[in-house]
């Protein structure tokens, strides 16, 4: 199910960005961040006020301790925060994520650092979310860690994240949590712009080599 999340806009813009809720239909609403321009039916924001690159130090799917700022200073980077046990959402912006990849040339793949934190590390070990990511992009990078660090991480992005529960009505496990792909500059490693679920792989295929260098879609 989804949630909706309203944005306050710059110069009396508005934009309302899409949330989803893996396996939950509560709603809810919270502030994501200002943006320069009515973007609501468009898949990307341009923010008029980057964010910082969260100050996370999580493991990857080696095990090894990963300082998110050291290991992508100075690359263009993609973050998405989701689960391993998504049934729809977080698979489906991953595939779409890897196979706009794969349209670049090898140079530009290099250079691409896509970063998948889970929000579910109860279950998303490093070994089971290296298991999931080798499926869709083996070069992808999975994050896991103590949940209350990674909720912190993505609340400096605009993003909510809710700890997994089991839902009362179907007895299912879900993680709530928001949708959006955030794409840093290689040039600043500010956070600039903010794709929503609706993000299809034309999207992504069209504005990477974009992103690759730092510039606007």
């Amino acid at each position: 199910m989804r949630k909706k999340t309203f944005a306050a806009a710059a110069l009396l813009a508005a934009a309302t960005l899409t949330l989803s809720a893996c396996g939950s239909g509560d709603d809810a609403k919270s502030p994501v961040t200002v943006v320069g321009e009515d973007t609501s039916n468009k898949p990307a924001t341009i923010l008029d006020t980057p964010f910082e690159k969260p100050d996370l130090v999580l493991t990857d799917t080696q095990g090894k301790k990963y300082d998110l700022r050291a290991e992508t200073k100075g690359r263009p980077t993609l973050i998405y925060f989701g689960y391993t046990h998504c049934p729809d959402v977080c698979p489906l912006t991953m595939n779409n994520l890897a196979v706009a990849k794969k349209s670049l040339s090898k140079a530009d793949q290099a250079k691409l650092r896509v970063v998948f934190v889970t929000t579910d590390p109860a279950r998303d070990t490093p070994s089971e979310l290296g298991k999931w990511l080798k499926g869709i992009d083996p070069a992808f990078v999975g994050l896991t860690g103590d949940f209350a660090t990674i909720q912190a991480g993505a609340r400096t992005l605009g993003i909510s994240i809710e700890p997994t529960h089991k839902d009362k009505k179907t007895g299912k496990v879900v993680s709530v949590h928001g949708t959006q792909v955030i794409a840093f500059s290689p040039k600043t490693d500010g956070g600039y712009v903010l794709y929503d679920e609706d993000a299809t792989v034309d999207d992504y295929t069209k504005d990477l080599p974009k992103l690759i260098k730092g510039e606007n879609p």
